[in-house]
């Protein structure tokens, strides 16, 4: 495992950016949170089996199957986020997980969570798009 370069104030800076956009994902979750409530016909109390039309049906079943993939997507982002932090802990923050090399300040700075250095980060995913 590479040791971070970083000083203890920059990992600082680092780790509050990260907090600050776990703080921010954990907002937007609990607004998703709330489209896993009642459907619109569960709130106005009709408990029949029918609905009103097929086109509402529709509707209430597109809108839960977004916010699930709203919330996927934010839960691998609070994943990457909280292994950031881990990283910044052990000392291994800013080096990159392949290589061992210094991921670039302006990488970070886009994309504090990163994991690689831009290099092997556009290696793997030429490797995932079978290039």
């Amino acid at each position: 495992m590479a040791k971070s370069e970083f000083k203890e104030a920059d990992l600082k800076k680092y780790e509050t950016l990260l907090l600050q956009k776990k703080k921010e994902m954990l907002q937007e979750m609990g607004i998703v949170g709330d489209a896993y409530g009642p459907t619109p016909k569960e709130s106005s109390g009709d408990l029949s089996s029918y609905s009103y039309h097929m086109a509402d049906q529709g509707t209430d079943t597109m809108d839960r199957e977004m916010a699930f993939m709203f919330a996927s997507k934010s839960g691998r982002l609070l994943y990457h986020i909280d292994q950031a932090l881990l990283r910044i802990k052990d000392g291994s923050y800013g080096a990159c997980q392949t290589c061992g090399k210094m991921i670039s300040v302006a990488r970070l700075e886009a994309v504090p969570h990163a994991r690689l250095c831009i290099q092997c980060k556009s290696a793997e995913e030429e490797q995932k798009a079978g290039r």
